[in-house]
């Protein structure tokens, strides 16, 4: 089984080459002012079409998604305009009807991160599988927290197993290097997400740990 992985908070043009080179499956860039690898959407949109640009000429298939925090409709309406994202992560409490209006205003395919702690959490992604293109499963963040993720938190990855998912998802939270071939063990996952765990403080991405996660992935 092939496993793809996603680099998420993506901040300059050198990590996003090394991620495509090393056959990343997708990019995450972020709009969230608290979070330490916030964008601004003209920053996020020269990224993205930059990273685009390399992707096409060195023959690579890697996906650009703007990861957003509830989101108004105005942002969502800039991102559509101005960025121009294969695909819109949903990182925040919106409600599965809140995604239907998303996707069928905005047209652009969707990632619906999902925070989990229990099985209960895991089981209540399947109301949004009609209205995404992936789902995600992501650590519930500290009570303390003021980010919904990025903060290298890890849940219990058995409750994964079994999970009787209609669309494709990827497991998030606490991914390294070092533990992922056991996440992805325990989980069954076939996609990954990491963004805290290739990176030497918050916010600022080290390119031999993004290759040693990739060539982890790879060695699955």
């Amino acid at each position: 089984m092939t496993i793809k992985a996603k680099i998420c908070g993506i901040t300059d043009d050198d990590s996003a080459r090394i991620a495509i080179d090393d056959s990343a499956g997708m990019l995450g860039f972020i709009s969230f002012p608290k979070s330490p690898r916030h964008l601004d959407l003209d920053r996020m949109a020269q990224l993205i079409a930059n990273a685009t640009a390399y992707t096409a000429r060195v023959g690579k298939n890697v996906k650009c998604v703007s990861v957003l925090v509830d989101p108004h409709d105005s942002l969502l309406e800039a991102i559509a305009q101005k960025v121009r994202p294969d695909l819109i992560q949903l990182h925040g409490h919106e409600s599965p009807e809140r995604v239907r209006h998303i996707r069928e205003r905005f047209g652009i395919p969707l990632i619906k991160a999902i925070s989990v702690e229990t099985r209960a959490d895991v089981l209540s992604a399947t109301p949004y599988e009609d209205f995404v293109e992936h789902l995600l499963f992501d650590a519930k963040p500290p009570r303390d927290a003021t980010l919904p993720g990025g903060v290298g938190a890890r849940f219990d990855w058995t409750l994964m197993e079994g999970y009787p998912a209609r669309r494709p998802w990827l497991l998030a939270g606490g991914l390294t290097p070092w533990n992922v071939a056991e996440a992805v063990s325990q989980s069954k996952a076939n996609m990954v997400d990491v963004s805290s765990g290739v990176e030497r403080s918050p916010g600022l991405k080290d390119a031999a740990l993004i290759s040693q996660f990739l060539k982890a992935v790879k060695g699955l």
